[in-house]
């Protein structure tokens, strides 16, 4: 059983209700980034608001490495829906398919978030490999930050879930990792505005980073929701996107 003193609010909200969070930010993150303008005050407030949602689901896919019944369909199922998010994501991002046909067959690279929790989840699998060595473990986990660029929020949302689940018995532990990954992210509008950036502005919303960790201390530690709750994001995920993507570009 984890130590309670580490332990974030066993009074608070269940894994489904944090999800739900998550989610809702996201979709105002996302209608955002199609609609409202990142310079206006608006735009700002979304995005600010939309931060929650990466560092909720990352804490929740190292969440679900210590607690899925069948680790292998976890991870298939975390796969699988990162590259059913593909085409939806790129879509959403470009207004175009990731596959042209100009010159040659072209597969364009930038992917989802999807794809970089499915190389968390697998960054997880290879640290508790027990018939790996450390150096091994290290190399193949850089290895998988190096693969993770195209994906969105990159090695950040790797290293989240890692570290994430390496202190799972320690919120203090889990918290003070998160800042230090995150720490390039959440300092770069101050040091583009000491450096004279006049695009420092534009990068203000990223402090809301910090502002999932008093969500995340509200974690009582119970799943909640259905036994078909976990489908919600996969599903949601990629339609949202899609969906967005009609909406502002059209077929």
């Amino acid at each position: 059983m984890r130590d309670l003193i580490t332990e974030p609010n066993k009074t608070g909200l269940s894994g489904y209700n944090l999800k739900m969070i998550a989610i809702f930010a996201m979709l105002i993150d996302h209608m955002a980034w199609a609609f409202v303008p990142i310079g206006s005050v608006l735009g700002q407030i979304m995005h600010l608001i939309g931060r929650l949602t990466a560092p909720i689901m990352c804490y929740f896919i190292a969440e679900g490495y210590h607690h899925t019944s069948n680790l292998k369909k976890y991870t298939l199922r975390l796969g699988i829906f990162a590259i059913i998010s593909h085409i939806p994501f790129y879509y959403f991002m470009n207004g175009q398919l990731p596959i042209t046909f100009d010159n040659g067959i072209q597969f364009k690279l930038q992917t989802s978030v999807m794809y970089t929790l499915f190389l968390g989840l697998i960054s997880l699998i290879v640290w508790n490999d027990e018939k790996l060595s450390k150096t091994i473990k290290m190399i193949l986990i850089f290895g998988l930050c190096i693969i993770a660029t195209p994906g969105d929020w990159s090695f950040i949302a790797v290293l989240w879930i890692l570290f994430f689940g390496i202190n799972a018995n320690n919120f203090k532990k889990q918290i003070w990792n998160f800042i230090a990954i995150a720490s390039p992210i959440i300092i770069s509008p101050f040091l583009m505005f000491t450096s004279n950036n006049n695009n420092w502005y534009y990068q203000i919303f990223q402090i809301g980073i910090l502002l999932a960790i008093p969500i995340l201390k509200q974690y009582n530690g119970k799943p909640g929701g259905s036994k078909n709750s976990k489908w919600i994001f996969y599903i949601f995920y990629p339609l949202h996107l899609l969906i967005i993507g009609i909406i502002k570009y059209g077929f």
